[in-house]
């Protein structure tokens, strides 16, 4: 998910890196076209321009060309080089050329702490979630992971999968709010979730343990801890992979892909986030649904699905996937995050994605039949 962030923000960039040379060009113009048109205000806009997005060395650079400009369309309208209007034009470039270099450092301190910090919730993030197996009895699974553009504290995103005797159990969440306390609920359900889907009989008594868990750190909790939920999905792919069983917890619906179609698990029953559980009782309901050979269970939090573009129009999933993709969870998420950066400049809100594939079965028949809801 980074390398699409970065293209994005790279091509930006380069476009607004031109910007100093463009208003160095327009000045020039300006001045050939009007010859009375004072080009000085004008060209000393470009190092300040250039200040907070090139190089010092740059920035001085186009300092110095705005200078030689300035010199060289006086000397064209055969003026005395310094004439009072002119001395003042030059020493105000010189002037502001400075100053931008001084910007310019500050800038430059303040992007590399930004970035450092970044790195750094992002590395915690990362290892707070487990390592996700890449193969499980017949089952490839892949993730991805990225934190907010503007966002610099670590988010509430999670996922898990872990292989058991029940077969290959999965959850991915969205903790509401960010910090410490969201970091906390992130903790304390992973770790709630490690230990009930490996000792637990059955999904629902998977999710009940959870929301005790949550329940009970939202109560040791001093500030509004009675605002604080957790969305998630959990998944169970049953040991000999002709099923899967999903408990949503009013997260969005998982997306069953094969053979170019899209189908979304939409729960029969909607059930409320973790943490707000002690309002609706202790049922969980469950819905199950056909796993053929080859299809993708693909998870995903809302930053995704509320990532929007220029427009404000939300960003839909579903059409990257309806293609023939191979039978590659990997695939499916690249393909998906591929288009969500194609239709937004960056993301509001953490990412997280996590998908499953059965492999094909070598002597499974030819076809592909939609999800059965049983």
């Amino acid at each position: 998910m980074q390398r699409y962030q970065r293209g994005r923000g790279s091509r930006r960039l380069a476009r607004a890196r031109r910007l100093p040379a463009a208003v160095l060009i327009v000045a020039v113009l300006a001045d050939l076209v009007w010859p009375p048109f004072n080009t000085f205000p004008l060209l000393a806009t470009v190092p300040v321009i250039a200040a907070p997005m090139l190089s010092l060395r740059r920035t001085v650079a186009s300092g110095a060309a705005a200078c030689l400009a300035g010199w060289l369309l006086s000397f064209r309208e055969n003026q005395e080089v310094d004439t009072r209007a002119n001395v003042i034009g030059f020493t105000t470039l010189i002037t502001l050329t400075v100053v931008a270099a001084f910007l310019n450092r500050m800038f430059a301190r303040e992007r590399e702490q930004l970035r450092t910090s970044r790195q750094v919730a992002e590395a915690v993030q990362r290892a707070m979630l487990p390592a996700v197996p890449e193969r499980v009895r017949g089952l490839a699974v892949a993730t991805r992971y990225r934190a907010a553009q503007e966002e610099a504290l670590i988010g509430g995103d999670l996922y898990a999968a872990h292989e058991t005797p029940h077969g290959l159990r999965m959850v991915i969440g969205d903790v509401r709010g960010k910090g410490t306390q969201a970091f906390t609920l992130v903790n304390t359900l992973l770790g709630a979730f490690h230990a009930a889907a490996l000792q637990l009989p059955d999904l629902p008594a998977v999710v009940r343990a959870a929301e005790v868990q949550v329940q009970d750190a939202k109560a040791q909790e001093r500030d509004a801890p009675f605002e604080d939920f957790v969305t998630a999905v959990f998944v169970e792919i049953l040991p000999d992979r002709s099923a899967l069983r999903v408990a949503n917890r009013g997260h969005p619906a998982p997306l069953l892909v094969h053979g170019g179609e899209v189908t979304a698990l939409e729960p029969k029953e909607p059930s409320l986030p973790l943490g707000l559980g002690d309002l609706a009782g202790p049922d969980v309901p469950v819905d199950r649904y056909d796993l053929p050979p080859g299809a993708t269970v693909v998870l995903f939090t809302d930053g995704i699905i509320e990532a929007r573009d220029r427009d404000g129009v939300f960003f839909d999933p579903v059409p990257p996937l309806t293609c023939l993709l191979p039978p590659d969870p990997g695939a499916a998420l690249d393909a998906m995050l591929a288009a969500l950066f194609r239709h937004t400049d960056e993301l509001d809100d953490d990412a997280a994605a996590l998908a499953v594939t059965r492999l094909p079965d070598e002597n499974a028949a030819e076809g592909s039949p939609a999800a059965a809801h049983r």
